[in-house]
């Protein structure tokens, strides 16, 4: 095996770890009787507390930035925030398959930007792949799509979500091009915990006074979707195309909605198990052929 190849399994390998680190995600969240906004600002600012120590190696590019930079990093954190934002509210009314399945929008969105900003085209091997997984994710949620008010409402907050990390998703691929990982998902971080901060504050969200229960969740959301997974697809978008890294969240019903049966005793039906088997396929079909 040449090293070319060693290096893209390794890349396989931190690319499916990131995907079963987010699918807690939304489980974690269910767990919590927070705010959404509120849950994601500590969700955030504990991530930078726990990055902080390795800041000071960093800080050439912490602190010196042209003024487009600036304004891409404070356009990121934003983007991340508003999906936050959205994709958590979106879990308070509806099930955890119901809200994950229209992230299955976000590398259709990020491969159209990739075609109109960076010129990049998806091989048919790649499409194919799309085409298959997004066939699985539409089958996942099916059976769970409640034609509800609420549910309904929930849906469109997710689709939101959806648009708001496309966007953040390929101003990371600009940003990932001239900064390293950390300062770009340290900076991005911030700017997303702070933006979260101030609606709090507008909305007149408490900042204290929350159980030892709920600082746990604050800081599992910290450490494994976040770090293991949020930073993880932001280092990968430096070596591999953008909208291979952004079919992650196709993997994501799948293991998001196996935990919620195990953990939350969602119902998950055959046709559900079936259609994750497919979704899988259509991720790593899309994977093998979408590297740079």
């Amino acid at each position: 095996m040449n090293r070319a190849s060693k290096s893209f399994s390794a890349y396989e390998l931190l690319y499916v770890v990131g995907i079963i680190a987010i699918s807690f995600s939304s489980i974690f969240i269910k767990w919590s009787s927070a705010e959404p906004s509120v849950i994601g600002m500590y969700r955030l600012y504990l991530t930078v507390l726990i990055m902080l120590p390795l800041a000071w190696k960093y800080k050439q590019e912490l602190l010196y930035h042209t003024a487009r930079q600036l304004l891409l990093l404070l356009a990121s954190g934003v983007m991340l925030a508003l999906h936050f934002l959205f994709w958590m509210s979106s879990l308070k009314h509806t099930t955890v398959a119901s809200s994950t399945i229209f992230l299955a929008l976000e590398p259709v969105l990020v491969m159209l930007g990739s075609y109109f900003i960076f010129k990049t085209k998806a091989n048919k091997m790649m499409l194919l792949g799309m085409g298959i997984a997004m066939i699985g994710t539409v089958i996942i949620g099916s059976s769970d799509l409640a034609l509800s008010k609420e549910a309904l409402y929930g849906d469109f907050l997710s689709i939101l979500g959806t648009i708001a990390v496309a966007l953040h998703m390929l101003i990371g691929k600009q940003l990932r091009s001239s900064t390293s990982a950390f300062a770009y998902n340290f900076l991005v971080f911030a700017i997303a915990a702070t933006t979260l901060a101030v609606y709090n504050l507008i909305q007149g969200y408490r900042f204290t006074g929350y159980s030892s229960h709920e600082w746990g969740i604050f800081l599992l959301l910290a450490i494994v979707p976040t770090l293991f997974g949020h930073y993880l697809f932001n280092w990968l978008l430096k070596y591999m195309n953008a909208t291979a890294v952004s079919m992650s969240v196709l993997g994501e019903p799948v293991i998001a909605s196996l935990l919620a049966w195990a953990l939350l005793k969602e119902a998950l039906t055959g046709w559900q198990l079936g259609a994750g088997i497919v979704i899988l396929f259509g991720v790593w079909l899309f994977m093998r052929h979408g590297k740079e």
